[in-house]
């Protein structure tokens, strides 16, 4: 599903990333942890497409099969909405939007049917437990909730990987472990990959594989 070779990243004369190489199986829950400043979010940002890595003759980065260091930015966005889902620290709704429009618009940014869409938001909300939420704001919603709607809008295009930073950074206890479970429950049910960066030590140990990155490297 993922397979990156050799990945590189300088910020001026700082190199955050050092050479990562990394193997990730479809379907597979992997975690990645390490101290502050180890690289983990500039490298889930590589993987997830947000970001390039510093160009080296021996970089690449494949992802569902994808040449991904190949493609032109209009292709790695179309790319990005298509196939790669997104859940952050900082859930980001947009606070003017309802829960069912804010999960609507990755799939209208990729020119889906509206009636058609707002169908399957609503079926997500229902099976996150929030149809009774679908036309508050997030403003109306508690944490959970919000995280949840995120969680929503990372689905609505069926994305063979999820990149989660820091998913539960925000929540309180209880919140955090329904938010853990869903992962795990959303994989079992429709094959989603993760690859999730966290503090968490709980979730971090739950995943499949917990990768330690060390100045700039995975730890072997």
């Amino acid at each position: 599903m993922i397979q990156a070779m050799d990945i590189h990243k300088y910020y001026d004369q700082l190199q955050v990333l050092k050479g990562v190489d990394l193997h990730i199986e479809k379907g597979e829950i992997v975690s990645v942890v390490g101290a502050s400043g180890a690289g983990k979010t500039t490298l889930l940002q590589i993987l997830g497409t947000l970001d390039k890595p510093s160009a080296t003759l021996t970089s690449s980065l494949h992802i569902n099969g994808e040449d991904i260091l190949k493609m032109n930015d209009k292709t790695i966005s179309k790319f990005r909405n298509e196939h790669l889902g997104f859940i952050f620290q900082f859930h980001q709704l947009l606070p003017e939007f309802t829960a069912l429009e804010n999960i609507c618009i990755p799939a209208f940014i990729a020119g889906k049917e509206k009636s058609a869409t707002e169908i399957e938001a609503k079926q997500l909300l229902e099976y996150l437990g929030l149809s009774h939420r679908i036309n508050h704001k997030p403003n109306e919603l508690s944490g959970g909730e919000q995280q949840r709607v995120a969680v929503a809008r990372a689905l609505i295009n069926k994305p063979a990987v999820i990149f989660a930073d820091e998913p539960s950074g925000n929540l309180d206890t209880h919140s955090a472990e329904n938010l853990h479970q869903l992962f795990f429950q959303l994989r079992d049910e429709f094959g989603q990959t993760f690859v999730i960066v966290t503090h968490n030590e709980e979730l971090a140990n739950k995943a499949d594989r917990k990768l330690v990155m060390v100045d700039g490297l995975i730890s072997k």
